[in-house]
């Protein structure tokens, strides 16, 4: 696909968009090397219509690559521990963006497997190398370094599935761990994922909030 069909495609509704990713191949090459994941699943998030987004209440210095032209990566640093990648879609300024919940490593899995088993005593399982977003982050090697990025730099590759995924493999539910509106499985029903493949993660909702003593 060429670069301006692919950025029409990323210039999309963010909803319409995301299960359109599924099977696509991202790669990122750094000094390390190359790695390419197939995304098997993903979530929408709806900037300033979605409170489960996190441009929900403006830009931020820590957002502000969700305001970017679609094709662009927020990368974040949550929980103290982990990185996650979203990919901008839409038109700049509207903040959407898709995370990159889960997918299976298909180019660079000796890298990929030596970033993810870490000081582990045994290597990742294969099916886990990209299985959740801080996964999916660590497979290809991403930090606060590569936020503001874009899937068309030189380092980034970003191809569609050689054939369209069938319409009826995809399965859409409710977000992964988010309270509130946000986690309204009936009202953002925005986690698309590929029904059967072993490397889709884990559906957990949000932990319920203990009441103050």
């Amino acid at each position: 696909m060429m670069r301006s069909d692919l950025l029409t495609l990323l210039s999309g509704d963010v909803v319409d968009v995301a299960p359109t990713l599924l099977g696509c191949v991202i790669g990122h090459r750094n000094a390390d090397g190359y790695v390419g994941v197939r995304l098997t699943e993903v979530e929408a998030y709806k900037g300033e219509l979605d409170p489960g987004s996190h441009s929900y209440r403006g830009k931020t210095a820590r957002n502000s690559s969700m305001f970017g032209p679609a094709g662009t990566l927020y990368v974040y640093f949550t929980y103290g521990m982990h990185h996650c990648v979203n990919l901008v879609c839409g038109d700049s300024d509207s903040s959407r963006g898709a995370l990159l919940r889960a997918g299976e490593v298909v180019d660079g899995v000796d890298l990929a497997t030596s970033r993810r088993s870490g000081r582990r005593r045994s290597p990742a399982p294969f099916r886990s190398l990209a299985r959740g977003p801080a996964c999916v982050a660590q497979a290809l090697g991403l930090t606060l370094a590569n936020d503001g990025e874009s899937v068309f730099d030189d380092d980034w590759s970003f191809d569609l599935p050689p054939q369209p995924i069938d319409a009826g493999r995809i399965r859409s539910g409710p977000r992964v761990g988010l309270r509130g509106p946000g986690g309204d499985g009936d009202q953002y029903p925005w986690r698309f994922w590929l029904d059967g493949d072993p490397t889709v993660s884990a559906y957990k909702p949000a932990a319920a909030l203990k009441p103050r003593r």
